[in-house]
């Protein structure tokens, strides 16, 4: 993620915008954060070109949290600048040249954010998540809308030798972006949180059904460890990916030891759980 940003007077300007008083170059750590990009993520979706050239306004001014916590004390930096920059040398997995928004960020030093910024030099605080809004969720094999009702085609699957994934297209709000433990998009390292009317209400309905979906993984987890044998891992500090992750882990290793001769129950995978993070 970060790249450390020169605090020229250029960027001062910019970084006072938004602040009270006046701040100097000894007051700020700046740094640079690769917000999303137009890559299908592991979400098979994607943001259109003509999306980031929107949300790169959308998140001047944008502060940046922990895990989409929306409480004031988790409060971290704020956005100054954006910039989509492409890269003619790097295509997207659909063969289109590669292009990112950057986000540039600014804090005020003190003391009780020096171990962040030590974490964020050091690679430690890295992949980030964007909260926004988009109005429409295009198919890439039938350009159905799914805010129009969308088609009957899955996400991930292919038809006629073709990827189907969604466009996010035409946001209409930019809430926040934080910093995460596992990135849904690849370069990015970027999950997102969107919803088509895009106030605080549907954001903690969001959250709600993150939580109860987390519930419900724990619970198969905890009956796929039933099964199999040996050690497994802690799962009380997993976040959902972590979680989704075990999950898949303890279901091939079933599957392996059923394949071995073992009398073992079938369980199938959970393919559609990530679609109740988005509304």
């Amino acid at each position: 993620m970060s790249e450390k940003k020169v605090i020229t007077a250029e960027v001062l300007e910019k970084i006072n915008v938004h602040s009270v008083k006046a701040l100097t170059a000894e007051q700020v750590y700046c740094f640079s954060v690769l917000l999303c990009d137009n890559d299908i993520d592991r979400d098979n979706e994607r943001f259109s070109e003509e999306a980031l050239g929107v949300l790169a306004k959308l998140f001047v001014g944008r502060t940046g949290i922990f895990d989409h916590d929306c409480k004031s004390s988790g409060q971290t930096a704020r956005i100054y600048d954006t910039e989509v920059v492409s890269h003619p040398d790097r295509k997207t997995a659909d063969g289109r040249e590669y292009k990112a928004l950057m986000g540039h960020a600014y804090m005020v030093r003190t003391d009780d954010n020096k171990s962040l910024i030590a974490e964020i030099d050091g690679g430690i605080k890295k992949e980030v998540s964007v909260g926004c809004s988009v109005k429409k969720r295009v198919c890439s094999v039938c350009g159905a809308d799914a805010s129009k009702g969308g088609c009957a085609h899955v996400k991930g699957r292919y038809y006629g030798g073709k990827l189907c994934y969604v466009t996010l297209e035409e946001p209409v709000d930019a809430y926040e972006w934080s910093f995460v433990a596992v990135p849904a998009q690849r370069a990015a390292g970027v999950t997102k949180v969107y919803s088509e009317r895009g106030d605080n209400g549907e954001l903690e309905k969001l959250r709600g059904l993150q939580e109860r979906f987390c519930e419900e993984l724990r619970s198969d987890i905890i009956r796929l460890k039933g099964f199999v044998g040996g050690e497994v891992s802690d799962d009380s500090e997993l976040d959902v990916f972590g979680l989704m992750e075990l999950k898949k882990k303890l279901e091939r290793r079933l599957r392996e030891e059923a394949a071995c001769g073992g009398s073992v129950g079938v369980l199938t995978e959970d393919s559609g759980g990530m679609e109740m993070f988005k509304v």
